[in-house]
């Protein structure tokens, strides 16, 4: 058969009969049959006449195998063999090292034999440092240490996978055939291949420490059966598949490949790769050995029980044995195949039950948000971290994602360490387009580079309002602070901090700049601030918490309290650069033109002094003028409607009615003149046409140079402005005598400070006169001028008893009931102070302190009370009527309460148990000995907490209260709540629902509650305009800077200072109030008036900005009324459109059931609201004196009279 077969190869096509030759060989080795008797040696191989195979075609399986083997115990017998040698040569030293310690007493001998003996043993120390050189030189070469050891590395593992690549296209070959190397394209490659792992395990032995560990390591011996095969077969012109498959062990180093990439740093990720690699390096070296024996047959059986398999049926062979101990559709033939299943079996299955359920769980817990960041060119995006919950984050994308406000196009990326909840996870897919969660922290770098924090506009860090250690909370907010800013220091931060006394850490974070955007919104800070303004001005916290919160407008049908106040609550607070129109006019002419024209309603303005620095002046006299480009704050329904104000242009919307027609025109407005910006100033305020005025005669020039400079004041605005206020005060005087009247000075406006505020100009400082005569031994201010100051007290001196408070006969004082021990957390009692005793109030205008609560917790709020004048503390609680009583809170002008122990239980519905408590045991008192809530008089029904009989109800004085109240519900209250839900307990006879929002129902509206809830929306208000939060802390601070938050974080105290005219000029500011509109100068408008009518008599009249109304609610349904409707324009802070023509007894005594609550603006033009009866208006008042050469109020002589 094989001279059949060759001869027909030779006589026929080569190709043809070779092929033949090839398939009748296998087919007669398939044949156990066949009687042609085959030795071991005559076995037949496929071969062709143009390859030169020995022995025509016999198997050599053996010279590959004997290659491999003789290299490996050839190299082991030499390692050994060397071992040995050293050993004895070893023992040997040690032997003459002793004979030569008995030589030293020989010198003669020493002598001799001293050259030699140097020559002998430096011959060896070059040696060994020769030797030592060239293995640190492999080391390096190897080390993943270096870039060189790295790429080499790789490079190995990479041609390791390449010739086990070169193995699965060669298996589906004979295992044994004749190949010619010049003409096989995959053999010169795998020679390739080999020839670079020889090179590579030189450098490995070299470099080896132990040799023998070496020679017996797995890549060492798949380097052993791999490598010298490859060189037997160029010598023999053929292939033999034989063990080329342990090159699948070397995947087992790819998890340390990876991690030599940077690829892998998680220990999750490292474990994960270590299984896979290490499951799927032995399944397929198992898979090619069965390949093997399997093709090849038993040697003892002359190779006759071999089957044909692929490799891949062989791979498939091995799962199904790990998985399931097979199917049956394919198994092992051959003996050895058979052999090693039984032990593949044995540790097979045990890894797949071990290694498989394993590696599942890793990849299951994989993080579901682990991805990372992937920014949208044309889009910003913001990071939100820290407290995540349902709560705050449902809150934070209501306000920030409101409809009223511009096109948001910014992306929000919330990034915490643990997973959403379902709710969590159902609120990010309803806003999937503008947010996105990944699970990290931004303590760890890489988190913060995943959400691609160098490129973010901003990071808003929330804080969990209801923790149980505030301080615990604002370190981790520091922490987040410090890493962020470590990250990325450009990147500007806004978080938000519960205690006031933590944000002074933040000033010791380097990058932490204010000026670049940073901000801390501190709650406890703020939320004091506001209840402090409810004591000056009762509902102005409702009001501006209403303000710079996006709520839509809700249309109610039924003519109740509900409708009006949310026609107010539906306005926000806007920014909007001011148009070239504007320029030169003063802020009470711009204010009155966008009310009238624009139906916009300005309250404060950013101006630049001549440093070019900017400061925020919030109801700016007649003396500041516009500049080019200065920015407004409006408050208004939508971004929409202050557009108006940068779109207005004199030449072409002068004669528009309807505001909604004022919008971008096509003219070219050039830059008008100073002399005729200064013209139309003029006739603006004269009524006149520009031809008929005449205000520019006479002193053009200096007026141009005035208003080219845009003094903080000018001579002859303020003698403008004292004129008009000396003209209020004759008409309404004060009570005071007038020997003190004389030295108190008159009513004189003044521009606001703010955090921001520059100096005012050297020209405004007073004179020597009024320098000499100011007392430089007393100190009354502190350093900052902001606040009133006294010398430090011990607490022992400001102790009152029970019948010490009784004698005292306290009267317009604020009670303060704190609940609160010693091991309670500090609320910040400082931070309700110092808005009370700010420096824009004379002394005798203070209104006394009383803390009413457990003397240890005040003991150590102490600390920050001490300088504060006008305070005094009765030890009891809040809960006893004999304590409140001692402190006459029926004739107090406000009563707040306070507890520190609210964080501190787990049931969110008693959170705020012992403010509701004290709450309704005050209004439950009653009192006797009262003049009675209802005054029956011609001029009507006195709200509670006034006093129409006393003269001083002017706008200077504010407001006063009455002498007493017969019934606790009357007394001014207001509430700190935790729970927005807890808000139903405090009115027994409302109908609040229980599941309405907090500004809906009727505590917060009336202005008796306060939730620290409310300032949420202040992140998003910052984020968008960081001048609101500064804004916002001007107007319920009452004043406080970054200087003086960089002195309490020094001394944790306020430091006096003596009264120079820098310190002094900073009392100069504006302040809230709180005045009657029954009686006092605008007795005319509180009946039936109008409240355009009325905003522009406060503004034109005495440069008051009157921007709120504190009504009766639901006063209109016991008397009707109508009232005649004008055209229609945009008001703010407006009241409904009721006349009270009728009164009647019975209408009066439903009053005292009535509350009170606070009306904003309504998109109605202002004439056709009339001002009902018995309302109070809330104006931004500044403070007035007599002086016309200085600002700075002559109030020495009075306080000292104090």
């Amino acid at each position: 058969l094989m001279a059949g077969v060759g001869g027909a190869g030779r006589n026929g096509n080569g190709s043809h009969g070779s092929s033949c030759r090839m398939s009748n060989n296998i087919n007669f080795n398939k044949n156990p049959d066949s009687s042609v008797s085959i030795s071991k040696m005559d076995l037949i191989i496929p071969f062709s006449p143009d390859v030169p195979c020995d022995n025509n075609g016999q198997r050599m399986w053996w010279a590959f195998l004997a290659s491999s083997m003789v290299t490996f115990f050839g190299g082991l017998f030499i390692i050994l063999l060397w071992r040995t040698l050293k050993y004895l040569w070893t023992v040997c030293c040690h032997c003459k090292i002793k004979n030569k310690a008995q030589k030293v007493n020989n010198p003669m001998n020493s002598q001799a034999d001293g050259p030699t003996k140097n020559d002998k043993e430096e011959a060896p120390a070059s040696e060994v440092g020769w030797m030592t050189s060239v293995k640190d030189w492999a080391g390096v070469m190897i080390s993943a240490q270096t870039l060189t050891g790295r790429v080499l590395v790789v490079l190995v593992f990479a041609l390791s996978i390449g010739a086990l690549g070169i193995y699965f296209i060669d298996s589906s070959d004979p295992i044994e055939s004749c190949q010619n190397f010049y003409k096989d394209f995959t053999l010169q490659i795998d020679m390739a291949f080999n020839v670079f792992f020889l090179l590579y395990f030189g450098l490995r032995f070299i470099a080896a420490n132990d040799k023998l560990w070496f020679w017996l390591e797995v890549n060492s011996v798949v380097d052993f059966f791999t490598v010298p095969p490859v060189f037997v077969s160029v010598y023999l012109n053929r292939s033999w598949l034989g063990l080329r498959f342990l090159r699948a062990l070397r995947l087992i180093q790819f998890s340390e490949i990876l991690q030599f990439l940077n690829i892998l740093k998680t220990s999750n990720s490292i474990k994960l790769v270590n299984l896979c690699s290490i499951f799927i390096s032995t399944w397929l070296t198992a898979a090619g050995f069965i390949h093997l024996v399997e093709n090849s047959g038993d040697p003892w059986e002359n190779f006759q029980n071999s089957q044909p398999l692929s490799y891949w049926e062989c791979v498939y062979l091995l799962m199904v044995t790990m998985s399931t101990v097979g199917y049956g559709d394919v198994y092992a033939r051959t003996t050895l195949g058979r052999l090693f299943m039984v032990f593949f079996i044995l540790g097979g299955l045990a890894m797949f039950a071990s290694y498989v359920p394993e590696i599942i769980e890793l990849i299951g817990n994989r993080k579901k948000y682990g991805g990372s960041y992937s920014a949208v060119n044309g889009r910003k995006h913001i990071v939100v971290c820290g407290h995540i919950t349902l709560e705050s984050v449902s809150n934070f994308l209501k306000d920030f994602l409101h409809k009223d406000r511009d096109d948001v196009n910014v992306e929000i990326v919330f990034l915490h360490n643990i997973s959403p909840n379902l709710e969590l996870e159902a609120l990010f897919k309803r806003h999937f387009t503008q947010v996105e969660f990944y699970q990290g922290s931004v303590l760890n770098p890489h988190d913060l580079a995943r959400v691609k924090i160098e490129s973010a506009d901003a990071c808003l860090i929330l804080a969990n309002k209801y923790c149980a250690d505030p301080d615990a909370e604002d370190a981790s907010n520091i922490m987040r602070v410090i890493s962020i800013k470590n990250y990325h220091p450009k990147i500007r931060i806004i978080t938000q901090m519960l205690q006031y006394h933590n944000k002074a850490h933040l000033l010791n974070i380097p990058s932490w700049n204010w000026k670049e955007g940073d901000d801390a919104i501190c709650l406890a800070e703020l939320k004091a601030g506001f209840i402090a303004q409810s004591c000056l001005a009762q509902g102005l916290s409702t009001m501006l918490a209403n303000l710079f919160s996006m709520r839509s407008y809700i249309k109610i049908e039924e003519d109740t309290w509900q409708k009006y106040y949310l026609e107010g609550v539906a306005n926000e607070m806007y920014t909007e650069y001011l148009s070239s129109a504007f320029v030169g006019l003063s802020f009470p002419t711009v204010c009155e033109l966008c009310y009238v024209k624009l139906k916009l309603l300005l309250i404060a303005i950013e101006y630049k002094s001549e440093q070019r620095e900017s400061s925020i002046l919030i109801n700016p006299g007649n003396h500041v003028k516009m500049q080019e480009g200065t920015l407004g704050f409006f408050i208004a329904s939508d971004a929409k409607e202050v557009k108006r104000a940068f779109f207005y242009c004199k030449a072409c919307h002068d004669d528009i009615t309807d505001p909604k027609r004022i919008k971008k025109c096509g003219c070219k407005r050039t830059k008008m003149s100073v002399y005729k910006r200064m013209k139309l100033a003029c006739c603006f305020d004269c009524g006149r046409s520009q031809h008929d005025c005449s205000c520019m005669s006479g002193s053009v020039h200096s007026n141009m140079d005035s208003l080219q400079r845009a003094f903080p004041l000018s001579s002859v605005s303020v003698h403008d402005c004292s004129t008009s206020l000396r003209a209020f005060e004759d008409e309404h005087p004060s009570t005071l005598s007038p020997k003190k009247k004389q030295r108190n000075g008159g009513m004189r406006n003044s521009p606001n400070c703010s955090p921001k505020m520059m100096r005012h100009d050297p020209l405004l400082i007073p004179g020597n006169e009024q320098i000499e005569n100011m007392d430089a031994n007393v100190k009354r201010y502190d350093s900052t001028g902001m606040f009133h100051w006294c010398p430090s007290k011990e607490i022992e001196k400001v102790i009152l008893t029970r019948s010490e408070a009784s004698m005292t006969v306290l009267s317009g004082h604020v009670v303060v009931c704190i609940f609160g021990d010693v091991t309670s957390a500090l609320v910040g009692l400082r931070n309700l102070v110092m808005p009370l005793r700010a420096s824009n109030f004379h002394y005798h205008e203070l209104k006394p302190i009383v803390f009413v609560g457990s003397l240890d917790y005040l003991r150590r709020e102490w600390e920050t009370l001490h300088n504060f004048p006008k305070v005094s503390i009765l030890p009891g609680t809040p809960l006893s009527r004999a304590d409140l009583r001692a402190v006459n809170i029926n004739l107090c002008d406000m009563c707040v309460i306070l507890s520190a122990n609210q964080n501190n239980i787990d049931d969110a519905s008693l959170q705020d148990k012992e403010c509701i408590l004290a709450t309704l045991n005050i209004k439950s008192m009653q009192f006797d000995d009262s003049i009675g809530v209802l005054q029956a008089n011609s001029q009507g029904f006195t709200p509670p907490g006034m006093d129409r009989s006393s003269p001083d109800n002017s706008p200077v004085h504010g407001l006063v209260r009455q002498a007493s109240i017969t019934t606790g519900s009357n007394i001014p209250i207001i509430t700190e709540l935790v729970n927005d839900s807890n808000v139903q307990f405090l009115d027994q006879d409302d109908d609040d629902d229980p599941d309405t929002e907090l500004y809906l129902t009727q505590p917060f509206a009336c202005g008796t509650a306060f939730a620290i809830s409310v300032l949420d929306s202040l992140m998003s208000a910052t984020y968008f305009n960081d001048n609101i939060l500064t804004l916002i802390r001007t107007l319920v601070t009452g004043g406080a800077t970054p200087e003086l938050e960089a002195l309490l974080a020094e001394e944790n105290a306020l430091r006096g200072g003596y009264s120079t005219p820098q310190t002094l000029a900073n009392r100069d500011r504006c302040r809230v109030a709180q005045l009657a509109l029954y009686d006092g100068p605008f007795a005319d408008l509180g009946d039936g008036g109008c409240y355009g009518d009325l905003f522009c008599k406060a503004l034109k009249t005495y440069n008051m900005l009157c921007f709120g109304i504190y009504r009766l609610r639901d006063a209109h349904l016991s008397t009707p009324g109508q009232c005649t409707k004008s055209k229609k324009s945009s008001s703010v802070h407006s009241i409904p459109a009721t006349n009270r023509q009728n009164r009647s007894s019975k209408a009066r005594e439903a009053r005292d059931k009535q509350k009170w609550f606070t009306d904003e603006a309504e998109n109605a033009y202002p004439k056709n609201i009339q001002i009902k009866p018995m309302s109070t208006h809330m104006a931004n008042q500044v403070n007035q004196y007599k002086s016309t050469s200085s600002l700075i109020p002559p109030i020495r002589e009075v306080e000292d009279e104090c």
